[in-house]
């Protein structure tokens, strides 16, 4: 037992200081997102509006989310990732704050949009500081390590989120997530301010490439945008899967979604360290993932009893806790090759994309052909993505370094 507990430790070795303080700073800015998951019930039960009109706002936030990864993208090339960083964490708690106080449509459409746009311009400016501040055969981990901060912070907000509701309501929750937003920009202020971070990979490069004319990246964040359809049904279609096929209750599929956190927290570091000794490229890991994220949907067509959908969750999870960090530190390694605030957008476009489609495409599917049709289409979908990750694994291969 001492042995594992010490190479748990192990695999966070070596990460550097300046990782460590955007951890923190991530932890404490995604544990302030209190809102994102109440926000369709503060919308329906304290505004009173209709599903519809949630629907047109929530169609807002992810417009918003995908011109906010573009402009921090073109924001970070031009003045660096750090003033994005800052300047994005600092409004956005201000925009948390206001936004309270729009309680008509229209005002609400617009305010989520620009929230979302200076909230997600911090996302392409935060790889590019990940990329700077990590040795390049430390990049997979500094991934890893910032995804389980994502991960303790979204289990503590929703935690927190709830608290406060039952206490102060809804306004909490606004002011709660703005001043969040404004101490992880104080923080950043403090600790990762250039003049006294330490860059331990700084790319230079006097030409650079765009990132939309690098084809072989274009195909990768298409792969990524099929991957991302089929991860963010986990967050739409297979829930009410859980309740409606197999009629498990809230508290219970609250239970098994939570095994999915419980078991990155426990065992993502320790994997990606493993993974990272194998003679792999990092697509042959992402490909990997993806072929585990088929396998977790089309083993619920081809076994019916309840005790599949734990094995179903684990193999999601595992999938995601390898494609995720490869796939990241892949984007990092390629942005080398020219704007990387430019490469580092398209990326997190690819998954905001997804938000913006996906569950709608999902659950109309689910309601006109059901789930069995639906898991088949997913598992399509990954498969297209899988063929073109060995196409492009194989063809990178060929391409001078």
């Amino acid at each position: 037992m001492k042995r594992l507990y010490l190479n748990y430790l192990a695999s966070f070795g070596g990460l550097s200081k300046e990782v460590w303080w955007l951890a923190l700073i991530t932890l404490i800015n995604r544990a302030g997102t209190m809102v994102i998951p109440f926000l369709s019930l503060y919308l329906t039960q304290d505004l009173g509006f209709t599903l519809e009109n949630v629907g047109s706002i929530m169609t807002s936030f992810g417009l918003g989310s995908l011109l906010g990864a573009w402009l921090g993208g073109k924001l970070t090339d031009r003045y660096g990732y750090y003033k994005v960083m800052l300047t994005s964490l600092f409004l956005t708690g201000i925009l948390f704050i206001g936004v309270q106080f729009l309680h008509r449509f229209w005002p609400i459409c617009i305010g989520i949009f620009v929230l979302m746009v200076v909230a997600d311009a911090f996302r392409p400016a935060s790889f590019v500081a990940l990329s700077a501040y990590s040795k390049p055969e430390n990049k997979t981990r500094s991934v890893t390590l910032i995804r389980l901060a994502i991960n303790l912070g979204f289990s503590a907000g929703p935690a927190l989120g709830g608290i406060l509701i039952a206490s102060v309501g809804y306004k909490g929750l606004f002011w709660a997530d703005g001043s969040t937003c404004m101490i992880a920009s104080a923080l950043l202020l403090l600790t990762l301010n250039p003049k006294r971070a330490k860059v331990t990979d700084n790319i230079e490069q006097n030409s650079p490439q765009s990132a939309y004319k690098d084809l072989h990246y274009l195909v990768f964040i298409l792969s990524m945008v099929l991957f991302s359809f089929a991860f963010v049904q986990y967050f739409s279609t297979i829930p009410l899967f859980y309740k409606d096929a197999h009629a498990m209750n809230e508290f219970e599929i609250g239970l098994l979604l939570a095994l999915n956190g419980f078991t990155i927290f426990a065992l993502e570091m320790p994997l990606i360290k493993y993974m990272e000794g194998r003679p792999w490229s990092k697509l042959t890991h992402v490909l990997l993932g993806l072929v585990l994220i088929a396998s977790s949907f089309l083993v619920l067509v081809f076994f019916q009893w309840t005790g599949i959908l734990v094995i179903g969750m684990l193999l999601m999870t595992i999938g995601e806790m390898i494609a995720f960090p490869f796939s990241n530190a892949f984007a990092m390694d390629r942005a080398k090759k020219g704007n990387q605030g430019e490469y580092m957008a398209l990326y997190t476009i690819a998954f905001s994309i997804s938000h913006v489609f996906a569950h709608n495409i999902g659950m109309k599917s689910v309601a006109k052909v059901g789930f069995e049709m639906t898991w088949y289409g997913i598992g399509f979908v990954c498969l297209l993505g899988i063929l073109l990750l060995a196409y492009l694994n194989r063809t990178l291969k060929k391409e001078p370094s």
